[in-house]
């Protein structure tokens, strides 16, 4: 495709899938074309790699971002594709070399071929010393390094030469949409998106439902978690934002259920509607960030007792992590620096000086029972608004 630019997919755990694979690998299509639209794109394919050739229109920033937020994709790679000549190769590798990393001419390098293509008549070693006297000849000052280069050249030979130099890595895992459809209880805070990430890495698509409680919890809260919906939203594909109306539902558990068992009456109310909106919208599994013995409301106890208010699999990816191993993914998934802004959450009003932390699942039980609010969660999901978010993270009115 003329005036277009060469992407290269690398596919990982995709490539170990069997029969299956070409389920996994249209999937994977269809999602980096939807962060792609509207600019014309092209895709082909050879084993453990995909190709997208992607209009220059398309601004770069864009068309990288779409690989890098997108799973199933370990690595990607601006290319240049030509014929399996050796001539035509360093031809192209000439002009490849013209650009960063390899433009200032300095420093050490090395050439990595993959020739997948056995019958091609030179061998790897061969195609090595040929690229790397295409980068002496053109640069004198560089110095070969195989083993700690600070520029790599890389050419696979498959149906064609391929040649690029700057691989950069994707998120891996499996490409949303290709394991169900779960609903993410998304707080303001720093661990609900990392495990929201963490389950879309294996596959599993996600709307997310937020409590909130004004006026005990501002606007800037909600704005807060409107805005980490849009920054997880490239990764799920787009998501749907549910708001709850939560305050009804606080005051009457404040007024009718032992100060020590408030947060935990809460949690458990807010799992009930979780599984009421997830039955609505069609999913099979609620996700939470919650981690083991993190806060009082997380203990075995509690997460036993509050994942009996839910018909449906409770998925907590973080259960088993350290809080410094969350916070580096949030940094590195950009939620961090939103996540730690100071609007407090329906979580922290009301809650108990000292809470119950080993809690007796038959006695809680109880005394949820008896507070007879039905009633009022069935009228807070019949209030839930919605705000949709696209796979680029854009507000979709």
């Amino acid at each position: 495709m003329k005036d277009s630019t060469l992407y290269l997919v690398r596919l990982g755990e995709i490539s170990l899938k069997g029969l299956n694979r070409d389920f996994f690998e249209k999937r994977l299509k269809l999602n980096i074309k939807a962060k792609l639209k509207p600019y014309r794109t092209v895709v082909s394919k050879q084993k453990g790699r995909l190709y997208f050739e992607i209009s220059n229109e398309c601004p770069e920033e864009q068309a990288q971002k779409a690989f890098r937020t997108t799973f199933g994709v370990v690595g990607f790679s601006k290319c240049i594709r030509c014929e399996k000549d050796m001539d035509i190769i360093k031809a192209n590798a000439t002009l490849l070399i013209k650009e960063e990393p390899f433009a200032s001419g300095t420093g050490t390098f090395k050439s990595e071929t993959r020739r997948a293509d056995k019958q091609f008549p030179l061998s790897s070693y061969e195609i090595d010393c040929e690229l790397g006297g295409v980068v002496l000849s053109a640069y004198p000052e560089m110095k070969v390094n195989a083993k700690y280069p600070d520029k790599t050249i890389f050419c696979e030979i498959r149906d064609k030469a391929y040649l690029y130099t700057s691989p950069q890595p994707g998120p891996g895992g499996l490409p949303v949409n290709t394991a169900g459809k779960g609903m993410l209880l998304l707080s303001g805070g720093i661990d609900s998106p990392v495990a929201s990430y963490r389950m879309a890495q294996r596959g599993l698509k996600q709307e997310c439902i937020y409590f909130h409680a004004a006026p005990y919890t501002s606007e800037q809260a909600l704005q807060k978690v409107e805005k980490l919906a849009s920054l997880i939203a490239p990764y799920l594909q787009g998501t749907r934002l549910h708001v709850v109306p939560f305050t009804d539902v606080q005051l009457w558990i404040r007024d009718h259920s032992p100060e020590d068992e408030h947060t935990l009456m809460f949690r458990a109310a807010m799992m009930k509607v979780a599984n009421a909106i997830s039955l609505m919208q069609d999913g099979s599994a609620i996700v939470t960030g919650e981690a083991l013995a993190q806060v009082a409301s997380q203990t075995l106890e509690s997460m036993v007792f509050t994942d009996s208010m839910s018909d449906q699999l409770v998925l907590r990816p973080l259960v088993g992590m350290d809080k410094q191993e969350i916070m580096d993914i949030a940094k590195k998934i950009g939620t961090y620096e939103t996540s730690i802004l100071p609007y407090e959450d329906c979580c922290i009003i009301f809650s108990p000086k000292h809470p119950l932390v080993r809690p007796n699942k038959r006695s809680v039980t109880a005394h949820f029972e008896a507070m007879e609010i039905e009633e009022l969660l069935e009228k807070a999901i019949e209030d839930t608004k919605t705000v949709d978010f696209g796979p680029d993270g854009n507000r979709r009115e």
